[in-house]
């Protein structure tokens, strides 16, 4: 994809506005570096696209991926520690991960913690010890990435990472912990005196020379330059919902975003492509999976061969993107009914993606015919699983002892075709400072990014929570450069 050509600061004439630190984007990434960029003694300015601050990070349902034994890990119990956290996100993130992103992540985990906590932030003592996209209720902490699942649990000793801000009364997808999140966030950054600027699309960059000098924006059909004296801040999110960009870089996800906002647009990509910045793991995606991972847990999912292809207890994304990326988007979710009456029955159950089931029989043999199978796969299937489970055992697969019992009785599947959906996890090549590179690896002066518009420490794999803490923690290290 083309890039978006720069101003030359020549043709600006003069600016409308200015700051020593100009953040694009007051979402998770822009907030925590306008706090540390301010904290840095820097006058430090936020322009917002929308009417207001928040982002996709206010609208999400608020994993945060820390670990390496912070105080709510120590406090409900559990251990961790640097390395084993780096183990995992090296394991589950790849391939090809950027290893010093992921060094510096791992190592600098307890101290960001403490800050985001020290800024207000409120993760409750509770552990969340269920299956689920999301934390139905106010508990603080919980597994969010599949490090207590195969193949992981074997890879890491698993501890759980997945925090999560106290909030009540949620809802998915409409008023998620993600808030409470970013609520403390912006009320620390006013206090610091920073400034922001609504209704603000920035269009391009300003160079002067070779240095970021500033942006222009539009507002209000009128054009905006707004100068940055020591830095811009690129947080502007992903490119999920670029077309064009989608099209070149993630075909699979062609008319299936989600867990993103329709200002994820890749605006700040392009611009910065537009000063030869690099890009990294444009083809990377996190590919959500609409079934409930409580019936998941319970049941079997099997391809359009009705074959089993990944152990049902583990990370809903990783779900996702083996059905999308290595099932040509096919699955069956295959229950009896009595695991259907546990996953819709327990107290602790989370009430997402529930349908009535597509087809019913009697026996696996009748359930095979209804669907359409190949004679006899599905009945060998459920047959090997049935054996096996009856002994508490899954070799195939390895789904935890706990969710393993033998399929009996009456039968029904649900065909969850084209179930999937996701953004995007590529960007913007940026350095452990957060410093945008150029096309030949030197940094580009006055150009820094976080969050979404970069390549973070997500590679290919994902875990819930990566998103935020990622874009929170380089967001702070891009406040910091800028300022300097």
């Amino acid at each position: 994809m083309q890039g978006v050509r720069p101003v030359r600061a020549e043709r600006v004439g003069e600016w409308d506005l200015e700051a020593d630190v100009v953040v694009v984007g007051y979402g998770i990434a822009g907030v925590c570096a306008a706090i540390e960029a301010a904290r840095a003694g820097a006058d430090v300015l936020v322009l917002e696209r929308t009417g207001g601050w928040g982002g996709a990070a206010a609208l999400s349902g608020g994993w945060i991926y820390l670990g390496g034994g912070t105080g709510l890990q120590r406090a409900l119990g559990f251990e961790d520690s640097p390395e084993n956290m780096r183990v995992f996100m090296t394991a589950a993130l790849g391939p090809q991960v950027d290893t010093a992103k992921i060094d510096a992540y791992c190592t600098g985990s307890v101290e960001h913690y403490g800050w985001l906590v020290d800024a207000g932030v409120v993760f409750k003592e509770e552990f969340w010890a269920e299956p689920g996209w999301e934390v139905p209720h106010d508990e603080g902490l919980g597994y969010s990435g599949g490090e207590n699942a195969a193949p992981f649990n074997d890879v890491a000793t698993p501890a759980p990472r997945g925090h999560v801000p106290q909030m009540s009364d949620k809802r998915t997808g409409v008023r998620g912990a993600g808030f409470k999140l970013m609520e403390p966030l912006v009320d620390t950054a006013q206090a610091l005196q920073v400034r922001a600027e609504y209704d603000m699309r920035v269009r391009a960059l300003v160079t002067d020379g070779a240095r970021v000098a500033g942006v222009v924006a539009r507002r209000y059909g009128k054009d905006v330059a707004v100068q940055a004296r020591r830095g811009v801040v690129l947080a502007s999110g992903s490119f999920a919902y670029n077309e064009d960009m989608v099209a070149a870089y993630a075909p699979r996800l062609v008319g299936r975003p989600a867990a993103a906002i329709s200002e994820h647009d890749g605006a700040g990509i392009l611009m910065a492509q537009g000063v030869g910045a690099a890009l990294a793991h444009m083809d990377a995606t996190e590919v959500a999976f609409f079934g409930d991972p409580q019936m998941m847990a319970r049941g079997i999912l099997v391809n359009g061969r009705g074959q089993r292809f990944i152990a049902e207890d583990t990370y809903g994304g990783r779900i996702g993107q083996s059905v999308l990326i290595q099932q040509d988007n096919q699955a069956y979710l295959v229950m009896d009914e009595r695991a259907h009456e546990e996953a819709l029955g327990t107290e602790t159950s989370t009430p997402y993606f529930r349908q009535p089931p597509t087809w019913v029989a009697e026996t696996a043999e009748e359930l095979e015919a209804e669907m359409g199978l190949p004679a006899g796969a599905l009945v060998s299937t459920v047959a090997v699983y049935n054996r096996h489970a009856a002994q508490g055992r899954d070799p195939l697969l390895n789904k935890k002892r706990q969710w393993l019992r033998p399929l009996e009785g009456p039968i029904a599947a649900w065909d969850m075709h084209g179930f999937t959906a996701g953004f995007t996890l590529g960007g913007l090549r940026t350095d452990v400072h957060s410093r945008v590179l150029h096309a030949d690896g030197d940094p580009i002066p006055g150009l820094f990014a976080a969050g979404r518009c970069t390549s973070g420490v997500c590679a290919g794999g994902y875990a819930s929570g990566t998103s935020l803490g990622d874009g929170s923690f380089f967001g702070r290290r891009a406040g910091v450069s800028a300022a300097r």
